[in-house]
C-alpha cells in the first residue's frame, strides 16, 4: 500500500509527460534517482521553492557536433615508409651523458 506522498510521486512521474514536472525543492531531494531517470526519458522538471522555480532538469540537447564517421579518410593519409623507424642522431644521443 502506498502512502500519499508517495502516490502522489507517481502520479508526478507516470502521469501526464506532455507538462513539466513541478516538484518542490525537498521532494526532489528525497527522490533524486528517480527525477534523474525521468529527465533521462526526456521529462521536463521544475524544481520550485515556496512556489517559485528556481530549477528546470530536462534531458540534454542533441550535441551540434556531426557524429565520426569511421573511415572517411581512408586512403587520404599516408605514412612514410621509415615512419617507424628511429633517427640515428636519436639513438646517439640517448646513449651520451645526461
Amino acid at each position: 500500500m502506498m502512502t500519499h506522498r508517495e502516490d502522489h510521486m507517481s502520479e508526478q512521474l507516470f502521469g501526464s509527460q506532455s507538462a513539466p514536472l513541478k516538484i518542490g525543492v525537498r521532494e526532489f531531494r528525497g527522490n533524486l534517482t528517480a527525477y534523474l531517470r525521468q529527465a533521462r526519458q526526456g521529462n521536463t522538471i521544475l524544481v520550485t521553492s515556496h512556489d517559485e522555480i528556481v530549477a528546470e532538469l530536462r534531458p540534454p540537447s542533441p550535441s551540434y557536433r556531426p557524429r565520426r564517421q569511421p573511415g572517411t579518410l581512408r586512403g587520404r593519409i599516408k605514412l612514410s615508409d621509415d615512419f617507424d623507424q628511429t633517427p640515428q642522431d636519436m639513438l646517439d644521443s640517448m646513449d651520451g651523458p645526461l
